[in-house]
């Protein structure tokens, strides 16, 4: 009886080891792209200013990580936010503020929500980066998966 007890658990266990495993080899690293300039922002402006975006999200995590960089803004930065959602061409509210110091290269990371998860994965979101001359944003770049 204490045998067949024992041996119940050891496969049960087993059975959870192996759940647990194949959980893991289920979660995948996604990488994200923008080019960021000012003919992109909403209304649109002749900023000489561009820049990019990579962005990394690993899906067990659920943990966005980011490296943004940019030259030839007419001044400081004086914010720099991921939007959503929104398509090109569209205004959405800032979903995850960047954190100072905003000097190029900014880099950062976040955990998101499923909703947000979807937006970004759908091309929802942007980032832009603010200075004073452009207080709306300077340049802006609409996020898209790198393949």
């Amino acid at each position: 009886m204490r045998t067949s007890f024992v041996r119940t658990a050891l496969v049960a266990f087993a059975f959870t080891a192996l759940l647990a495993s194949a959980a893991t080899a289920f979660a995948e690293t996604l990488t994200y792209k923008a080019t960021l300039d000012g003919k992109d922002e909403v209304p649109p402006n002749d900023s000489k200013a561009t820049g990019s975006v990579e962005a990394k999200y690993e899906s067990r995590s659920m943990k966005l990580t980011w490296v943004v960089t940019y030259t030839g803004l007419s001044g400081a930065a004086t914010a720099a936010h991921f939007h959503g959602p929104a398509n090109a061409g569209e205004n959405a509210g800032p979903v995850i503020t960047l954190s100072a110091p905003l000097t190029s290269p900014i880099t950062g990371e976040a955990t998101l929500t499923k909703q947000q998860v979807e937006d970004l994965d759908t091309g929802k979101w942007y980032l832009n980066v603010h200075t004073a001359a452009h207080p709306s944003g300077e340049i802006r770049g609409q996020l898209h998966t790198s393949k």
